[in-house]
Order: structure tokens, then sequence, then C-alpha cells
């Protein structure tokens, strides 16, 4: 029995493991590097949605939305409840309930079959042209001011300038809208 070439060998056996135990630990090192950055972007990655119609792009975050998409669906659902016929109210309010969280849903639908009965009994028209959009992203609303025309029976009855406060919440990957209501000039 040689001694020397087996004690060689149990020193490289040796070299190789702690070799080896370096190489483990760099990648438990690296696991625990890609689990802590993944848990850091989970939650916090941006998609990208698709409003109505697109005119200037934007991001969604979490609960949250940038100021030209609140912009944009803030303009489309003022269209949607303010620009109507006695023909084309039931599909807008039909379209717009679709955008209202589930918790709100009742009273708006509610106001709005109130406010497309009224239409349809007195033959008026709505025509709403928004003149300014003020987004808050803190509190995801936007005040949307505007000249706001009403016809009964083809007669112009009142044109006068209007404000009204949207509010929004983000969930489940969509924006819903909280309230729409008409504010004084206050933001």
């Amino acid at each position: 029995m040689d001694f020397n070439r087996l004690d060689g060998d149990l020193r490289d056996l040796r070299r190789r493991n702690r070799g080896l135990s370096w190489g483990i630990g760099l990648l438990a090192a690296g696991q625990l590097l890609a689990l802590v950055v993944i848990l850091n972007l989970l939650g916090s990655t941006r998609t990208v949605v698709v409003p109505p119609t697109l005119h200037k792009s934007f991001w969604v975050q979490r609960d949250r939305a940038s100021s030209e998409y609140l912009e944009q669906m803030a303009a489309f659902l003022a269209w949607l409840v303010l620009d109507v016929t006695p023909a084309s109210i039931d599909w807008k309010k039909d379209l717009m309930l679709g955008y209202v969280e589930p918790e709100h849903y009742g009273a708006l639908k509610t106001r709005q079959e109130v406010e497309a009965e009224r239409l349809k009994r007195i033959n008026a028209t709505t025509t709403f042209a928004p003149q300014q959009l003020i987004t808050s992203e803190d509190q995801q609303s936007v005040v949307v001011r505007g000249r706001l025309r009403t016809l009964v029976n083809g007669m112009e009855t009142s044109h006068e300038s209007k404000t009204y406060r949207l509010a929004f919440g983000y969930s489940g990957g969509r924006m819903h809208l909280h309230s729409f209501e008409e504010v004084g000039d206050a933001k």
C-alpha cells in the first residue's frame, strides 16, 4: 500500500469537495437573489390594456392607472352618458354599465334608467362638448368641464357649462367606474 499516493488522493478529493461546496453556495445565493428580484417585480409590472379608443400611450400598475388612461376613459364615458338621443340612450347605458364596478352597479343603473325614461318621455337629446379634463392619479379621478346642450323636440332648451367628476378603480386587469356625478366648479 502506497500511503503517499493515498494521502495525495485524499487531499485531491478534499480540494474538489471544497470547490464543489463553493459552487453549490454560489448557486444557492443566485437562487435567493433571483427569488428576491421576482418577489419585488410581482405586482409592480405594468400591464398594457386597450381602452375603447387610443389617442395617447399610457400605463396601468397594480391598482392605479396613468393620467392619460384616466383621461381617455373619462372622455369615453362622458360621451356614453352625456351625448345621447332617445334612440341611442339604451345601448349607450348598457355599454357604460359594463365599465361600472359591481359595488356601484345598482345605483348607477337605476340612475341611468331613470334618466333614459325621462329623455324618452320628453323626446330630449343632449350633447356634451368637453373643454377641459383634469386628472388626479392619486385619487384615480377625472374632472370633466364642458358645455352641455339640451334639445327637446328639436328646440334648444339649454346650453350651459357643466362640470362632472368621474372616479375610477383599477382591479382585476380592468378599469371600473365608481361614480359619475355633477359637481360645482371646484375640483
